[in-house]
């Protein structure tokens, strides 16, 4: 068992959620409506990392969305802050730990794509982890050889699809492709993913999602996309147009996470 679920477990204080939300920029909102809320800072749990990136949080909060208990981890730490792909394994381990079965991930993301407007909503149906990079190097069991044909669970993409459309809220599908940043992607770079089969870029997920999948949980992912690829416009990419951008696409994305967790989506 790991020192930082036990230390989380203490301070739930009884609460057993069954999902675990990783949170990007703009789904704030979902944190303010949460319920009964105990917020714990990661600099207090042992052996979690410290994210350094602006618009990120980087703290747990436990309490009630939706009608259920949710886990919610409010910023996530990046291979470009670290040098470590395997940086969010601590966090990661820590939600198995605790008995959680489901992991939800977002992200902001460039699209690959004209059709996908920013501000719109992808939920991803596969990755390409394009940096090369793996957080189960130096794994010692044969564990590490995860597979991954299934990375994002098929019953929880369905659900995810189904929601949107109960709600009338256009999601996109597609493949998210992982670079490690912290430096933007070139125009050849994001021809290059149009041609490789991508969608969507971004600097994050991926990891989370072969460590989750190494761990035993099931996974469903989405992007908020918060502009179009290097080239694609004409213009320069800056961070603080994926902070302007982002609340846009996490007020859809929101909504369609509240009424999965309405619905009961995670409780199985």
């Amino acid at each position: 068992m790991s020192a930082a679920a036990d230390f989380l477990r203490d301070r739930l204080g009884g609460r057993k959620p069954k999902v675990a939300m990783v949170l990007g920029s703009g789904l704030g909102g979902l944190v303010a409506d949460m319920e009964d809320a105990v917020r714990i800072p990661f600099a207090e749990v042992p052996n979690f990392p410290a994210s350094r990136v602006t618009g990120h949080a980087g703290e747990v909060i436990a309490g009630r969305l939706g009608g259920r208990e949710v886990m919610v981890i409010s910023g996530r730490v990046h291979y470009y802050e670290t040098g470590d792909p395997a940086a969010m394994r601590p966090v990661i381990e820590a939600i198995h730990a605790l008995g959680i079965g489901h992991l939800l991930l977002t992200n902001s993301a460039g699209a690959v794509r004209a059709d996908l407007a920013p501000g719109s909503v992808m939920m991803m149906t596969d990755h390409i982890a394009f940096s090369g990079l793996n957080p189960l190097i130096g794994e010692d069991t044969d564990q590490r050889f995860v597979g991954m044909t299934a990375a994002y669970d098929a019953g929880l993409r369905s659900a995810m699809v189904g929601t949107a459309e109960g709600l009338g809220e256009p999601l996109a599908q597609g493949v998210y492709m992982w670079f490690s940043g912290p430096s933007f992607e070139t125009p050849a770079e994001i021809r290059m993913a149009r041609i490789l089969g991508a969608d969507a870029v971004g600097m994050s997920t991926v990891p989370e999602t072969i460590l989750a999948r190494f761990f035993g949980l099931k996974v469903v992912a989405a992007s908020v996309i918060t502009n179009l690829g290097a080239g694609m416009t004409g213009g320069e990419l800056s961070h603080t147009e994926t902070k302007e951008m982002a609340p846009k696409g996490g007020a859809r994305l929101g909504r369609i996470i509240r009424a999965m967790l309405e619905k009961g989506v995670f409780d199985g």
